[in-house]
C-alpha cells in the first residue's frame, strides 16, 4: 500500500510549523482538496466530528486517520493520502497517546470502499517497525527507502 500513495501522488511532507490539531487536519487534507477528491465541507466535518467525539482519529500513538462519514456531501471520490507533519501534533495536552505525526486521510464515496480502505490501512500499520520507520522519515526520498524496505 505504500506504493499506492507514491504512485497516486498522495504523499506530502509538510514543512509548516503546525501545533494545532485542527490546522494539522486541514494540512492533511490539502492533497485531496487539490485533486478535487474532497471539498472544504469534508474538512469541516472531520474537525466537527473530532470536537464532538474526541480524538478518535488517533488510532495508535503517532498515527491519525482523519475521516468523517462516508455519506459526506464533501467527498467526490475515493482515496487515502499520507501526510507527515514536521512535529508531533497533540490532540489532548499533554496526553502522550493522543499525538500523531503521521496522518492518513481517508475519503470514500461509498461505505464498501470506506471499510476496505480502513482495513487495508490497518493491515499496513500492523507491519512490525513500519510506524517507527515512517516517523523517522523527513523527506520523500526517506519515504521511498521505507517503501523499498517493506515491499520485499
Amino acid at each position: 500500500m505504500l506504493d499506492y500513495f507514491l504512485k497516486n501522488d498522495l504523499v506530502t511532507y509538510s514543512d509548516k510549523e503546525i501545533t494545532d490539531w485542527q490546522e494539522a487536519i486541514r494540512e492533511s487534507c490539502q492533497n485531496l482538496l487539490a485533486k478535487k477528491i474532497i471539498s472544504e465541507v469534508y474538512i469541516d466535518e472531520i474537525i466537527s466530528c473530532v470536537k464532538e467525539h474526541g480524538p478518535y482519529i488517533v488510532i495508535v500513538p503517532e498515527v491519525a486517520m482523519p475521516h468523517s462519514s462516508e455519506e459526506s456531501q464533501g467527498v467526490f471520490g475515493t482515496a487515502i493520502s499520507f501526510t507527515k507533519m514536521k512535529q508531533d501534533i497533540y490532540f489532548e495536552d499533554p496526553e502522550e497517546e493522543k499525538k500523531a505525526s503521521l496522518f492518513f486521510t481517508l475519503a470514500a464515496k461509498n461505505p464498501e470502499e470506506h471499510m476496505e480502505n480502513i482495513q487495508k490501512l490497518s493491515e499496513l500499520l500492523m507491519t512490525d517497525g513500519l510506524i517507527d520507520d515512517l516517523v523517522a522519515t523527513k523527506t520523500l526520498e526517506d519515504y521511498k527507502e521505507v517503501m523499498k524496505k517493506y515491499s520485499k
